[in-house]
């Protein structure tokens, strides 16, 4: 990596921390708060810089993200940045030893809610865009910068309308800017999600009449679920190295003490590997259910309702846009590894979009705590070398036609 590009990662450090300290101040907590404000902070840095932006809208007209674009003079593929401006809820706010919408740095940690994930990522993103619009007529193929919200919600309803948008060039690769400096991540397992609603007999609780209620049975189903078979972990080398999981993640059902209720909802969640499938966990479940029907039978089949069915994914070092991260990481002495993520993130999303997937790398970034939980802050003192990367790799792809 060239020098004057290290020396201008850490010129620019203090203007990102700057930005990002903003969007810190304005919450926009996925689902619960408005995401308007947070994107004027990003329309208006955009628009004060001359840097061509657009808004995203989902199918329904909602304010979802926002798109910068970055042509280059030649023709080539078209790259992207994406961080994600929505944060995860504060919680316990009681439990924080400083407000979630602080915004300021202590002792070297830019804090609060939205440091770590993703609103320091999405600021150094934005600048990365501006030192690029500056060389543009050396570049082939395009940048674009994915500023989306509606992703904490699981929705990801800016990525998704980032796919949809007839007018954003297709893109050979995506760079997700998660954080954590000690990996980048290549790779992350699937998930099939399912509700299940299981149903009995009404009736009182008291009743001199026995009646195994729709808990009861919700109860035996995960008793089962939890002992059904999965494939174990793979041998060292061996193709995908994480095995699947499947976890009860909630049940719903009742109310009071009195009545024993007629049915109880199950939500369940399966990790998926390239060997185990979401059509695989839909198998596994529905075994499941049969056996509950079979052992505890009820006045209506069990019923398993598909919600979800994402394919995991996973880049080879040597495949972009993975090699160009971890290259350009080399090149300044970052010592990295590859890593395939047990979570399931964009990623996921951009493997399954149309005939071959768009690949994906889901986090290379400065070290950080408390991501989703309290005190959240993300360390700055590796900025300039996240940043640095992040712009040499991106120079490498548009270089490559």
């Amino acid at each position: 990596m060239r020098n004057d590009l290290v020396v201008q990662a850490a010129q620019r450090s203090q203007s990102v921390i700057a930005l990002a300290q903003e969007l810190i101040r304005h919450p926009s907590r996925g689902g619960i708060d408005d995401y308007s404000p947070v994107l004027a902070v990003l329309e208006k840095w955009l628009s004060e810089r001359g840097l061509p932006h657009r808004r995203l809208h989902d199918e329904q007209g909602q304010l979802v993200g926002l798109l910068v674009e970055i042509a280059g003079a030649r023709p080539g593929s078209w790259w992207t940045l994406d961080a994600c401006v929505d944060t995860a809820s504060f919680g316990d706010e009681s439990a924080w030893t400083f407000s979630p919408t602080a915004g300021d740095v202590v002792e070297g940690w830019l804090r609060g809610r939205g440091s770590a994930d993703s609103k320091l990522a999405a600021a150094a993103f934005v600048h990365i865009a501006a030192d690029l619009q500056a060389r543009a007529d050396t570049l082939s193929g395009g940048l674009a910068v994915l500023l989306d919200v509606d992703e904490h919600t699981g929705t990801f309803g800016g990525a998704r309308a980032y796919l949809a948008d007839p007018d954003a060039a297709r893109p050979a690769g995506v760079l997700i800017g998660y954080p954590g400096m000690e990996d980048v991540v290549v790779g992350g397992r699937g998930l099939w999600r399912a509700t299940v609603t299981v149903y009995a007999p009404s009736g009182h609780s008291g009743s001199s009449r026995t009646v195994l209620g729709a808990v009861s049975r919700a109860a035996r189903l995960v008793q089962l679920l939890d002992s059904a078979d999965l494939p174990g972990v793979p041998q060292q080398g061996a193709g995908f190295p994480l095995a699947p999981k499947l976890s009860v993640t909630a049940i719903h059902g009742g109310q009071g003490f009195s009545l024993s209720p007629d049915r109880c909802e199950l939500n369940v969640d399966v990790r998926t590997t390239p060997a185990f499938d979401g059509e695989d966990a839909a198998t596994v479940v529905r075994k499941a259910v049969d056996e509950l029907d079979a052992e505890l039978p009820g006045p209506l089949p069990t019923r398993v309702e598909e919600i979800a069915c994402w394919p995991p994914f996973r880049l080879e070092e040597h495949e972009q846009p993975a090699a160009a991260l971890l290259d350009a990481a080399a090149s300044i002495g970052i010592s990295v590894r590859a890593k395939t993520a047990g979570p399931s993130n964009i990623g996921n999303l951009l493997a399954g979009a149309g005939p071959g997937g768009i690949p994906a790398t889901a986090g290379f970034g400065v070290p950080y705590t408390g991501l989703h939980g309290t005190d959240e802050r993300a360390h700055l003192a590796e900025l300039p070398q996240v940043y640095a990367v992040y712009h040499q790799a991106v120079l490498n792809l548009l270089s490559a036609d």
